[in-house]
């Protein structure tokens, strides 16, 4: 068993749903007492919510270059970054380390591959959902087209993202602004809708909406099991 790298905390909430996902697929594959391996480095997530803010993307690329370095001194295999956000500086901590780095898009676009899906929503941080990192990614490497939200949408998914989700709150009002959200997306064209931020699992899942909802971080956890277990 090969053992997973994960830089989490950006936040806590959802890197405990990447541990649980982790160790509920290693104990389904082999049974028993099985877990996974798993090193965490877990960092701070204000100062980097305030370089999110203040468009740093270079301070924040090295500070979690910094923690892969540490996962790598620690016998990681390979790493995870635990966000989406993130992603936008996925090829500098890459270059911080000699064990490979499993990108969450990858992972969610194979799965959509298999599934068929050729044209998706994507909700995140407005991060996410306006840079082209994630939705050139999709398109270019895998030929998936990518819908997002209408502005005003978009400042609604990124502040309850910010403002609820990330300090473990999850309200009604916003879990139904969420579900008009993706029934809009869908009326565009959408086949299905990612979960582009490993928060907004907590709020919206499948059977809350007439779409298929990608969990970002089940789907990236997922993908970590099966290379622990090559």
């Amino acid at each position: 068993m090969k053992t997973i790298g994960l830089i989490g905390g950006m936040s806590w909430e959802s890197t405990a749903n990447y541990y649980r996902y982790i160790n509920e697929g290693v104990k389904k594959r082999l049974g028993g007492l099985h877990s996974a391996k798993v090193a965490i480095k877990s960092v701070d997530f204000a100062p980097i919510a305030e370089l999110q803010a203040l468009g740093d993307w270079q301070k924040m690329a090295c500070m979690l270059g910094e923690e892969a370095q540490d996962l790598e001194r620690a016998g990681a295999d390979f790493i995870l970054i635990g966000t989406n956000t993130m992603h936008l500086v996925f090829d500098e901590v890459a270059a911080h380390v000699k064990v490979p780095l499993v990108h969450i898009a990858d992972a969610v676009a194979q799965q959509l591959q298999r599934d068929g899906i050729t044209k998706v929503g994507l909700l995140g941080t407005k991060f996410t959902m306006q840079k082209p990192f994630y939705k050139k990614r999709l398109k270019d490497l895998f030929d998936i087209d990518v819908l997002v939200p209408a502005p005003s949408d978009q400042d609604t998914v990124h502040d309850v993202i910010y403002n609820e989700l990330c300090v473990g709150e999850t309200l009604p009002k916003s879990k139904q602004a969420y579900i008009d959200i993706i029934t809009r997306l869908k009326v565009q064209g959408a086949q299905a809708v990612i979960l582009g931020c490993t928060e907004i699992a907590l709020l919206v899942n499948n059977g809350d909406t007439t779409l298929p909802l990608y969990d970002t971080t089940e789907v990236h956890a997922e993908k970590a099991v099966e290379l622990s277990l090559a």
